[in-house]
């Protein structure tokens, strides 16, 4: 009995004391994920996704032991026109009939300088799962006037639509991500 009390004693023990998740704070709109692609080769069109959700466990002694999720509801692009949103998520583009959402997992964390790192993951878009790496810095971190504490981060990353069997072939897709993060306790 003493060795499983034990065990378990162990196991509810965190691995840094300074280790901590973190909820993306989408209801106070602190975070977004915007993109841009060019709009037949001539200009840059500019989106976002209205309705994604997402976490990450964030160590401060050792950042590269941290993790990222994220959730994001495709059928949400917002390129500020509706009639192009309603033509963009059409089975040629972004095929939301048939995978309206998708999802990025980290697999590693590289740190590459003081508030810089590249973070290592999964993306799952229109039903293909690749490897992508993502450009991140540490914006800052503190307490919140509501009584919280929060952390904030900046990622960008390059995505081919070929990669993810798109057929539109306008280049790559510049991606970008604002994370404002509340800790949850």
């Amino acid at each position: 009995m003493n060795k499983l009390l034990f065990a378990i004693f162990l196991f509810l023990i965190p691995l840094s004391a300074s280790a901590a998740i973190y909820k993306f704070d989408t209801e106070g709109m602190h975070a977004s994920i915007n993109f841009k692609v060019k709009h037949i080769g001539y200009s840059w069109l500019t989106g976002r996704f209205d309705k994604f959700e997402g976490q990450f466990n964030f160590d401060q002694d050792t950042p590269e032991n941290s993790t990222v999720s994220v959730d994001i509801d495709v059928t949400s692009v917002n390129t500020n026109h509706a009639l192009r949103d309603k033509h963009i998520v059409g089975e040629k583009y972004l095929n939301v009939g048939n995978f309206p959402k998708a999802h990025f997992q980290s697999t590693s964390i590289e740190i590459t300088g003081d508030n810089t790192g590249t973070i290592h993951g999964n993306l799952t878009l229109n039903g293909v799962t690749k490897p992508i790496v993502l450009m991140a810095s540490h914006v800052g971190g503190g307490d919140d006037p509501w009584g919280g504490f929060r952390q904030g981060f900046t990622a960008t990353t390059t995505l081919n639509p070929k990669d993810f069997n798109y057929q539109f072939d306008f280049g790559n897709i510049l991606l970008e991500l604002q994370v404002e993060g509340v800790e949850q306790k």
